[in-house]
Parts: C-alpha cells; sequence; structure tokens
C-alpha cells in the first residue's frame, strides 16, 4: 500500500519552494547589479529547477522499473551539477557583499530542495490516490 505524503510535509515543501524562489528573486530585484547580471541568475535558477525536477522524476521512474535512457538520466544529472557550479562561479566573480552571495547560494538550494520535494511529494499523491481507487 503507497502512503499519500502528509499534509505537513507538503506544505513545508511548498513553503520551502517558495521562500526560498520567492527571496531569490526579490533579492535580484532588489539588488544593485546590471541587467545583464541579473538575467544570469535568474536563468541559473530556472535552469536549475528544471534540472532538479526532472532528475527526481528520471531517478523515481528508474525506481518504478519505468524506461529512463542512460543519456537522459546522465544529461539530468549533468544538468543538476552544471547549474550548481554555474551559481559557484558566478557569486565567487561577482562583486557582491559576501553576505549577498550566501543569501544567493541558500536561496537557490532551498529552492533547488522545495522543487525535488513538491516533485516527490506530486509523485507520492498520485500514486497513493491511484492504489487506493483500484
Amino acid at each position: 500500500m503507497i502512503q499519500k505524503p502528509s499534509t505537513a510535509f507538503i506544505g513545508a515543501s511548498w513553503v520551502a519552494l517558495g521562500v526560498g524562489f520567492v527571496g531569490y528573486i526579490v533579492g535580484l530585484w532588489r539588488a544593485d547589479m546590471q541587467l545583464n547580471e541579473k538575467g544570469y541568475y535568474f536563468t541559473v535558477i530556472m535552469f536549475g529547477l528544471f534540472a532538479v525536477i526532472s532528475l527526481q522524476k528520471s531517478v523515481r521512474d528508474r525506481l518504478e522499473s519505468l524506461p529512463v535512457t542512460d543519456i537522459y538520466y546522465g544529461i539530468c544529472w549533468f544538468s543538476t551539477i552544471l547549474s550548481i557550479v554555474l551559481l559557484a562561479v558566478g557569486l565567487w566573480n561577482a562583486t557582491i557583499l559576501p553576505s549577498e552571495k550566501g543569501f544567493y547560494a541558500f536561496a537557490f538550494l532551498l529552492s533547488l530542495f522545495g522543487a525535488i520535494t513538491v516533485q516527490k511529494n506530486t509523485r507520492d499523491s498520485l500514486a497513493a490516490d491511484k492504489e487506493n481507487n483500484k
């Protein structure tokens, strides 16, 4: 029997995603950066969110014996790692305060964690509903 995630865990996952993403975006909005720098950091977070959702789905598909090609699985891992590296390189070379660098790093990682858990909860809820309706 597949168990549905608790309401508290679902809520906490959405809060993590929301706080991380909104905090990151508000930080970018208020930052004293050129527009091209803001665009870089915005693209990195969007790329990272897509990468981790895709990675979570492909890992879960493999666990459930659903077909996932090795190339796609590898691209998911590569994209996830690349998004983190791109953020790290961008922050390393940025001319902003260390506290701002830390803020962006933590907001980014919180967003990625939130996206993974929201995707997991969505998948678990659908599987539980499907199992319970049999």
